[in-house]
């Protein structure tokens, strides 16, 4: 990076801190990742020079020789990976991705459904402060009080009488298995297009640890930087039939030129994520996933659901005395990194939530595995005990520090520098 030193030691300098963050400390938060030195390459090639308005083979600038031929790799490794008809992967991120999609099946003012945001969905699913609860008119399916589960029967019931033409099933915050078979008979039922949002979990469906919902969706969205530890970009799949109606309205629709170096990575990271290895890394994130949440439980964590069947841990921080945010910040003090969220049925505001959440991913990318979790479950614990004693917090992000030069980072050179 000499010549980002010399230019702008300025923005060199941040980009070192937040690398030297990145090496030093637990990082939780569910959507987030180390993507690999192979895919941090592609992403910053001469591909960025380029523009490729239009699809492969059909573009309005010439010179796209080589363009087309990486935005077809990408395409083919993600159908064969998720095993779909049809794979765009021009979005820019998810929630263009998801706009792109209600742009190819719904007018405005149309009744679109999906799952409440305070219980576990994403804003682009029909959130009302999202363009997506102003421009259609949503419905929000919840979860359950006592159980924190999603009831498909009341699902069911709610799609039959309200007929969205759109029905979303995916979460940035259920910590248990989706049913897209449900889903998709539901969807089926009350003549909606079912899309699922697989943001989160696309490694694990990959992988074969969450049941796919290829399937049974019309359409499968998914993000690149989470699970599938590629660039922040985002892929739309979908059945043969939609596919005009898909391309259509990613471009011309929403999108001009695709960000041709994000695509070449994507293609990396869905060549990576084929391999055994990754199968095995999937398998380990969810594994991790559940020795932390038993080893919170252990210190008196309040779980939602009472645990967890993927990646993430939503956990009230009610019954610790403590609301979510002062707890995050705490934990960032202390070298664990997360975020506060909101739990189902919250007396609290978004920005003040009761809970935190928590996930695996980045720390099964570094070697961790549930000896470790052990550890970080007790860290947690302790910081909780000792919220606003600076000096223990200070004390454990050095204690964290440590622990992490036994688990270096893959995509970091061991140098010190990317």
């Amino acid at each position: 990076m000499n010549h980002l030193q010399s230019i702008d030691p300025e923005i060199f300098g941040l980009v070192q801190q937040e690398e030297i963050r990145q090496r030093n400390k637990i990082r939780l938060i569910p959507s987030e990742n180390y993507a690999s030195a192979a895919v941090l390459q592609a992403t910053g090639t001469v591909l960025t020079n380029k523009y490729s308005e239009g699809y492969a083979g059909k573009r309005y600038y010439e010179g796209q020789e080589f363009i087309d031929q990486i935005e077809r790799l990408a395409i083919e490794r993600a159908k064969q990976l998720f095993g779909t008809d049809h794979a765009n992967v021009q979005p820019y991120s998810g929630s263009p991705a998801n706009m792109a999609v209600y742009f190819a099946f719904c007018d405005p003012g149309d009744t679109v459904m999906g799952m409440s945001l305070p219980h576990g969905g994403h804003l682009t699913h029909g959130w009302k402060v999202s363009i997506t609860g102003k421009y259609y008119r949503s419905v929000q399916y919840t979860v359950e009080k006592d159980t924190a589960l999603i009831d498909y029967e009341k699902v069911r019931d709610l799609a039959l009488a309200e007929k969205p033409k759109l029905i979303y099933a995916g979460a940035t915050a259920y910590p248990r298995l989706l049913d897209f078979s449900k889903f998709g008979e539901i969807a089926q039922e009350a003549g909606a297009v079912f899309v699922a949002d697989i943001a989160h979990i696309s490694g694990l469906v990959a992988a074969g640890v969450h049941p796919s919902p290829v399937p049974h969706a019309d359409v499968v969205s998914t993000t690149t930087h989470k699970m599938l530890r590629g660039p922040r970009g985002a892929i739309l799949m979908c059945r043969e039939a939609h596919q005009k109606a898909i391309d259509r309205a990613v471009f011309p629709g929403l999108q001009g030129g695709p960000h041709n170096h994000t695509t070449a990575a994507i293609a990396v990271a869905l060549k990576e994520a084929s391999t055994p290895e990754f199968k095995v890394y999937a398998e380990q994130v969810v594994s991790n996933a559940t020795a932390l949440a038993d080893a919170l439980l252990a210190h008196g964590f309040d779980l939602v659901s009472g645990g967890t069947d993927n990646h993430l841990i939503l956990i009230d921080m009610t019954n610790k005395g403590h609301p979510g945010k002062v707890v995050s910040q705490a934990l960032n003090t202390a070298g664990i990194v997360c975020n506060c969220n909101t739990v189902p049925y919250d007396p609290r505001k978004p920005f003040d939530p009761s809970g935190i959440r928590i996930g695996t991913p980045a720390i099964t990318s570094r070697g961790m595995k549930e000896p470790e979790m052990k550890q970080v479950a007790a860290w947690m614990d302790q910081v909780v005990e000792h919220i606003g004693d600076e000096d223990f917090l200070d004390s454990t992000a050095r204690d964290v520090a440590e622990f992490c030069k036994g688990f270096p980072p893959p995509g970091l050179g061991n140098n010190g520098s990317l």
